[in-house]
């Protein structure tokens, strides 16, 4: 991409770039602190005002936030606003608890609409291009989140939505679109539609795959990319920070997220002790908004691990590693750390098998066990599912450094994504 092609924002110097995020940093934690009791009341059992942020390593004297920060703030509390300057809310699923509920006025929902474009754009994306939208709307961030940034690029949108696999197939033959947006397990769940209705997915028009909302592997970028023919790039976001469009992988590296710092700030921390750890060390992914008038967060804690590393497509802007896990998906078992990205690798590598799993624990006396159920191809023979489950048992036993059983089911068993992919199936007694 041309220097011409860049916003203004991405093609800041750091200087230019480190004068703009203080100045909007101080102006966050002012606004932040004069309108919402919880942050002023934390400030203050910190002893500290606003006014000492003189530069941008000093965020690192704030406190945190946490989801349950949000969560025991239910529903408005946390807002910067008056309630009839909100034009827009979004909110988690509350799956595990209360919801997380976020708010937008109109300068954050024109802000987010730039960021999203911009990521598109990154992504390959040009003005004209078809979009089909297959990620979830209504309160989850994610449809609106992409819809209104590709019409804000220029491009016309497909509003599919998740379900109704078939009909998406259809469409996509129909519509001709050459950009998708969805997660990556509802793109491996459109793989067995189109095959299953006897079409050859590399014949689609389809050029770009943009996919986030969970942790995808390179593994699984391999199977998208050769299977539809396409670029499989990532996108971050989550609704606390603002939704989809943080970070954006450029399909011209494929190398790491860039974050879009001129409005989120990023840090990366030790997940225990929550020391500022410095560039390149992996940990939690911390953000501060900059920008967001509604609802801004200081130093919110994702649980998502990454990180940070210098820019290249966009020098302006640091990268993020590709998300590996979330601390809160982290299954500990007999002492050794093990995530769902782990698992995913081993089974998209191995021969006669499926791209799709889950993870069963369970609890056999006083130890837990895990259980790999991974489905088989449907050409796969019984002599190959029994070698399948031999690879993988040792693979991840050489490799994770643990041992687990394998059952390597029927095709089509296994339930199917139309959103965020449930990976891990706890069943031990609480």
């Amino acid at each position: 991409m041309t220097a011409a092609e860049l916003d203004a924002a991405e093609q800041l110097g750091p200087d230019g770039l480190r004068a703009l995020q203080l100045e909007r940093l101080r102006a966050t934690l002012r606004h932040t602190y004069e309108n919402v009791p919880f942050y002023r009341a934390a400030f203050d059992r910190a002893g500290l005002r606003p006014e000492d942020c003189r530069s941008l390593d000093d965020l690192a004297r704030f406190p945190f936030t946490t989801k349950a920060d949000l969560r025991d703030n239910y529903p408005f509390g946390m807002f910067a606003v008056d309630r009839d300057r909100v034009r827009r809310i979004h909110a988690s699923s509350g799956t595990t608890g209360r919801p997380t509920v976020v708010g937008y006025t109109d300068r954050d929902l024109d802000v987010w609409a730039d960021v999203v474009a911009r990521s598109i754009r990154a992504a390959g994306g040009r003005p004209g291009h078809i979009v089909h939208v297959a990620y979830g709307y209504g309160l989850f961030t994610g449809g609106l989140g992409a819809h209104y940034g590709a019409e804000r690029l220029g491009c016309t949108v497909v509003p599919a939505s998740g379900g109704m696999t078939a009909r998406q197939v259809q469409l996509i033959q129909d519509f001709r679109p050459e950009i998708i947006m969805v997660t990556p397990s509802y793109m491996l769940t459109l793989l067995d539609e189109f095959e299953r209705q006897g079409v050859d997915p590399r014949s689609t028009s389809l050029k770009v795959g943009i996919f986030g909302a969970e942790p995808w592997t390179e593994q699984m970028r391999w199977e998208i990319e050769e299977r539809f023919a396409i670029d499989a790039v990532d996108i971050y976001g989550l609704s606390e920070v603002m939704g989809p469009g943080v970070a954006q992988e450029c399909v011209e590296t494929k190398d790491g997220l860039h974050i879009w710092e001129d409005h989120f700030y990023p840090e990366i921390v030790d997940p225990l002790t929550g020391e500022v750890l410095p560039e390149g060390e992996q940990g939690e992914l911390v953000f501060t908004s900059l920008s967001k008038e509604a609802m801004p967060v200081i130093r919110y804690r994702t649980r998502d691990l990454t990180r940070l590393l210098p820019g290249t497509a966009r020098p302006s802007f640091r990268r993020m590693e590709k998300i590996t896990g979330r601390s809160d998906d982290m299954v500990i078992l007999r002492g050794v750390n093990l995530f769902p990205t782990q698992v995913e690798e081993i089974v998209l590598r191995t021969p006669g098998v499926a791209p799709h799993f889950q993870l069963r624990l369970t609890r056999e006396g006083r130890l837990d066990a895990l259980t790999v159920r991974a489905e088989a191809r449907t050409e796969t023979s019984p002599e190959q599912r029994v070698e399948a489950a031999r690879s993988i048992a040792a693979a991840v036993k050489d490799g994770v450094g643990v041992s687990v059983a394998v059952e390597i089911v029927d095709p089509e068993t296994l339930e199917r994504s139309v959103g965020k992919f449930r990976r891990i199936v706890d069943e031990r007694p609480k």
